[in-house]
């Protein structure tokens, strides 16, 4: 079997690493948001979750050992078999050692990392002008 491609996609909010890995489905390797990852926790109900939830609502980071476990339980998912993309993961150093530590268990390490560079003027520019529908999760511009 060959090893998995692991790639992480940095930049800051605003700078589109959602739009790309919308458009990097010829990959064949699931996009993960650790922002989705969270949320799909709360919905599911897995305890540690309730936590994060918690902070979610009260616009305080998770702690990064709650994070980091949702993303090692999600990465071990049978669609993550051959890769996967981690959209905005890790945020810190010690969810990168965490993130490291993971994946060293396994013998494996990150593959790729793309950056995305943005003005500070596009980035304001995309995040004044986003907006959430809730019921959906999903973020638009108002552009």
């Amino acid at each position: 079997m060959a090893p998995r491609r692991v790639i992480l996609l940095v930049g800051p909010p605003g700078a589109g690493k959602g739009t790309v890995t919308q458009l990097v489905d010829a990959v064949g390797i699931p996009q993960l948001s650790s922002g989705e990852l969270l949320r799909a926790a709360v919905r599911d109900g897995i305890a540690a979750a309730v936590q994060a939830e918690d902070l979610m609502k009260q616009r305080e980071l998770v702690p990064d050992e709650l994070v980091c476990g949702v993303v090692r339980d999600r990465i071990q998912e049978a669609d993550c078999d051959k890769g996967f993309i981690l959209d905005g993961f890790p945020r810190s150093v010690a969810q990168a050692e965490m993130l490291d530590a993971t994946l060293a268990e396994t013998g494996e390490k990150v593959s790729k990392v793309i950056q995305l560079d943005v003005p500070d003027a596009v980035l304001e520019e995309r995040i004044c002008g986003r907006w959430m529908h809730k019921a959906a999760g999903r973020s638009y511009h108002v552009k």
